[in-house]
């Protein structure tokens, strides 16, 4: 198979015909062999039924091979466990992702796919230079994907959550997309080894039907922290000892040093025979004492998480609550 495409939405039925018979037109235009796989993440409208309806009518006029499959969640999720789902089913050779609003447009997928397959790129990210969003979206965008940009070290990518992207089959199947962290899959593709990384300007178009469900403050600072976190996983994830173990040998000789300081000036001044407090009348030796402890438990964090590394076995558990074609 070509090109799986794979969909994640969210109450989006009054767009899901139109899109489908979008992507249609442009892959029999160009003759690819396809599937497309819609992600209902939780929807309280029609979208599943009128998926359902899709997939009975592409079985028909396929001949019994439907061109749609469907995921249904039995509740909101996310986007991310959306596309670990759809990532799992797909079978093209090509992976495109795209949103359901129809700002994403299939007309981009001929040029995505060439430059997957024949430009030899792992990931093809979409930029949407010219926006239709409002400033309440753009402007933290911006300042998101600069950060992003210094932080992953992809330096010629403009618009990592544009959720327009072509992937090469093996790089959706060696990835692990949970939590929120769909915002930085050109980053974990990196962290696994497909470093060929290209961007495309790709046309947006204006909301058409409906209302954004990604928008407010909360959004903003849910990308900064999964950030953040990815840059630890990524750095540290595999040997937590290294930044644990490191902080906790510091703090541990800082408060050691301290106390044999404490230590060696009661002495002296026992020897010289100047009156001085008892030790534990001091501040410092408290601070000292604190010090090392904190040391030892960043120490010890630092062994449970080489111990526990790595190993949640139910970290992408989704209750799926039926599947169409799959």
């Amino acid at each position: 198979m070509d090109i799986s495409v794979v969909i994640p939405l969210y109450n989006e039925e009054e767009s899901l015909p139109e899109l489908y018979e979008w992507i249609e037109r442009v892959m029999e235009e160009n003759d690819y062999s396809f599937e497309v796989i819609f992600i209902s993440d939780g929807s309280t409208d029609k979208s599943w039924p009128i998926i359902e309806g899709l997939a009975s009518k592409s079985a028909y006029e396929h001949g019994g091979n439907p061109t749609v499959k469907g995921i249904k969640f039995r509740r909101n999720y996310g986007k991310s466990p959306a596309l670990f789902c759809g990532f799992k089913e797909a079978k093209g050779d090509v992976v495109i992702t795209m949103d359901a609003d129809l700002q994403d447009s299939p007309d981009e997928i001929p040029g995505l796919y060439k430059m997957i397959m024949e430009d030899g790129y792992d990931l093809v990210s979409g930029y949407k230079q010219k926006r239709y969003d409002p400033l309440s979206k753009t402007i933290p965008t911006k300042l998101f994907n600069a950060t992003a940009r210094k932080i992953s070290g992809i330096k010629n990518l403009h618009d990592f959550n544009c959720g327009l992207k072509a992937y090469r089959k093996e790089v959706v199947k060696n990835i692990e997309v949970y939590g929120e962290m769909h915002r930085y899959i050109p980053y974990l593709a990196k962290n696994a080894g497909f470093d060929k990384i290209g961007e495309k300007v790709v046309h947006h178009q204006a909301r058409k039907y409906g209302s954004s469900k990604f928008m407010g403050l909360n959004r903003f600072v849910n990308g900064y922290l999964d950030l953040l976190t990815l840059w630890f996983l990524s750095t540290f994830g595999k040997k937590p000892m290294h930044v644990f173990g490191f902080l906790g040998t510091i703090m541990f000789l800082i408060g050691f040093i301290s106390v044999v300081g404490l230590g060696i000036d009661k002495i002296w001044c026992l020897t010289h025979g100047i009156q001085q407090r008892l030790i534990t009348t001091s501040p410092w030796f408290y601070i000292s004492l604190t010090t090392m402890l904190i040391g030892t438990q960043l120490f010890l964090a630092g062994f449970i998480g080489d111990l526990i590394s790595r190993s949640s076995q139910n970290r992408n558990d989704y209750q799926i609550d039926k599947t169409l074609n799959l």
